[in-house]
């Protein structure tokens, strides 16, 4: 395994030492060994990873030197248009480093939403033009030839990085909250407050998984929700769409800080359209907690004020359970005029046995589909 101190120490021999991107599970330790070190303005955790090029692209205009951007390879999603149309040698010729973990490795058991990405995340790095390696046990070789290689072609390089790569690190500088409640709490809270036929639409991660549990817990089945495995950021226009189409049923989104940040726009279509069944629910922890516990701005920022700026028409924002019951409450007895935002402040961290879905997203997608043909 590679020590991430004497990763990190072998870019700034070469030059490069700021960093941006969206942690990843298989570049935690790196992660959090940066987070700890790096100064904040050389350590940018953005909403997603295609504003994380953009970071780099403005830093190397600001200094001429290179930086490096991090990122799980499902964010290879994110980075295409400002790769090709920002930093590509056709357009502005701006170079970078780029950190990609390799989830869904072909060979490699991993949760389903990985596969697929797993599978192309070479080929699409190809279809783009930027040359890469593989990181293994000459990873000190390949990382002086990754910046040889940028400062030749003036270029993107990037370096793809296996489950396991990096040794452990513990984050060091964790923020702590005395928050009562637990995201886990918090959902149950709410789930135990959903009418029979409401929908319930959760993000990836940990929220999905702990819906999944509680509601196995409850013998409910699992037919009125959507657990959105991948595609961070989406839940909340996957919810939208249904909401939309069935004006009956309401329509709850689980959704996380960090989630919601990636593509926050997506709350002004929400709020443009406002529809009376949707009612949004944000589980805020200030965190990446999926991956490493990152910090996100999401406890910095007034979501509240966000959200009734955007569009929504009932807005509250809470941190315990009475305050919670009392919001669904109100949800569950008025008649609502429009769409409703709950903003639920909860402490980092998730239980240490969390399982996993054991249900196909094939089987959800059906189920669900049944559930809402009624």
């Amino acid at each position: 395994m590679i020590q991430p101190k004497a990763f990190i120490e072998s870019l700034q021999q070469g030059g490069i030492d700021f960093f941006a991107g969206v942690p990843d599970s298989l570049l935690k330790n790196l992660c959090a060994y940066i987070t700890d070190t790096a100064a904040r303005e050389n350590n940018i955790i953005a909403a997603n990873e295609g504003n994380a090029i953009a970071l780099a692209a403005g830093y190397h205009l600001a200094t001429g030197k290179v930086g490096c951007v991090y990122m799980q390879n499902s964010g290879e999603g994110n980075i295409v248009n400002p790769l090709l149309s920002l930093v590509d040698e056709d357009v502005y010729h701006i170079p970078m480093l780029l950190i990609i973990g390799w989830r869904g490795e072909p060979g490699v058991h991993d949760e389903p939403q990985h596969v697929k990405q797993g599978k192309v995340t070479l080929s699409l790095l190809d279809t783009m033009g930027v040359p890469y390696a593989v990181l293994d046990e000459s990873w000190e070789e390949q990382v002086q030839q990754a910046i040889a290689n940028i400062h030749k072609r003036n270029g993107v390089y990037a370096l793809i990085v296996r489950k396991g790569t990096f040794d452990e690190y513990i984050l060091r500088s964790k923020s702590t909250t005395s928050l009562p409640l637990s995201r886990e709490e918090a959902i149950k809270i709410v789930v135990d407050k959903l009418r029979e036929d409401d929908i319930v639409v959760s993000t990836t991660g940990m929220i999905s998984r702990e819906l999944f549990e509680y509601r196995e817990a409850k013998g409910q089945g699992h037919s009125a929700d959507f657990l959105t495995v991948g595609s961070m950021g989406h839940a909340s226009q996957i919810a939208l769409g249904i909401a939309l189409q069935k004006s009956e049923r309401r329509v709850f989104v689980f959704d996380g800080d960090g989630a919601m940040l990636m593509h926050m726009g997506g709350l002004a279509i929400i709020g443009d359209y406002c529809p009376k069944n949707l009612v949004h629910v944000v589980f805020n922890n200030g965190a990446h907690d999926s991956v490493g516990g990152q910090p996100t701005v999401g406890q910095k920022i007034d979501v509240e004020a966000i959200a009734k700026a955007v569009g929504y028409t009932d807005v509250v924002s809470v941190d315990n359970e009475m305050a919670l019951c009392c919001a669904m409450n109100h949800i569950n007895n008025a008649d609502m005029e429009g769409t409703s935002f709950i903003n639920v402040n909860v402490r980092k961290g998730n239980r240490s046995d969390l399982g996993r879905p054991t249900t196909t997203p094939v089987e959800n997608k059906q189920a669900l589909m049944e559930n809402l043909a009624k």
